[in-house]
């Protein structure tokens, strides 16, 4: 009897240990993810605050390209009063918040995605994924900015699951729903999109969607599904929001790679 209550003493240290790497597994790959996440903003000298984030992005390619959610860089800069496209990295905790200028690269609208370059040192970049497909109930993960400089730029992870992979296009419920956007899409054709059962904030939107083993990027958070006004989403967040599958961002750089 001793020698059973030994052996199944031992098995279950065993199972414990074997187990111990999966739950250290995420905070290793927030570790490796967070030098590339960076805010998407403009700069201006003159005003307070000078930088005022727009939404998040994340390092790829060589390390001065960025990539984020078309819809964070489409309102105007007012270039005469001399505001500037600009990232903002907490990279280095000992020297604080460093920002650097950035410009336009490319814009893919139908897919809600921009590509930017960024002056200065390379930066870290993510790897894209590109092996085996995204499955439903896969965990992922997300790091961003949510709510902006409300909350400062220190960048923040959410978990969760692939809980849907469903059209964009999706029928509404009545003629208020249909915008220019969506009959722009509806015209062009419906494509894919990872629905996630955790809960993205205003800030979040461009952020890199990745799994949760390797960091690998799998999509782009786009939006959040509203259930009553724009201002609910922080009273009363649906806990449904949305990512843009990577490969098409894979796409949009390769076009930008073509002489």
């Amino acid at each position: 009897m001793a020698g059973w209550v030994a052996t199944r003493r031992f098995l279950l240290a065993s199972s414990l240990l074997a187990a111990s790497p999966a739950l250290a597994e995420l905070p290793e790959t927030i570790e490796r993810v967070r030098p590339s996440v960076v805010a998407i903003g403009t700069y201006q000298q003159t005003r307070s605050p000078q930088f005022v984030m727009r939404g998040t992005g994340f390092v790829v390619g060589d390390g001065r390209q960025v990539a984020t959610s078309a819809h964070v860089i489409q309102q105007a800069l007012d270039e005469a009063a001399g505001e500037r496209l600009a990232i903002a990295t907490t990279r280095s905790t000992s020297s604080g918040v460093q920002q650097r200028p950035a410009r336009v690269l490319t814009v893919d609208r139908a897919h809600d995605l921009a590509l930017l370059r960024v002056e200065g040192q390379a930066l870290p970049p993510l790897t894209l994924h590109e092996s085996e497909p995204v499955r439903e109930g896969q965990s992922v993960a997300f790091t961003g900015f949510p709510i902006g400089g409300a909350l400062g730029l220190s960048p923040v992870t959410h978990r969760g699951i692939i809980s849907a992979i469903t059209p964009i296009v999706l029928p509404g419920a009545n003629a208020r729903q249909l915008n220019a956007r969506v009959v722009q899409q509806i015209r062009s054709g419906s494509f894919d999109i990872y629905q996630l059962d955790a809960t993205a904030y205003p800030g979040n939107s461009g952020g890199p969607l990745y799994e949760t083993s390797r960091g690998e990027v799998i999509g782009i958070i786009n939006m959040v599904f509203v259930k009553e006004s724009k201002e609910s989403v922080l009273s009363k967040p649906s806990g449904i929001s949305f990512a843009i599958p990577v490969r098409f961002l894979r796409e949009l750089m390769a076009q930008e790679a073509k002489p």
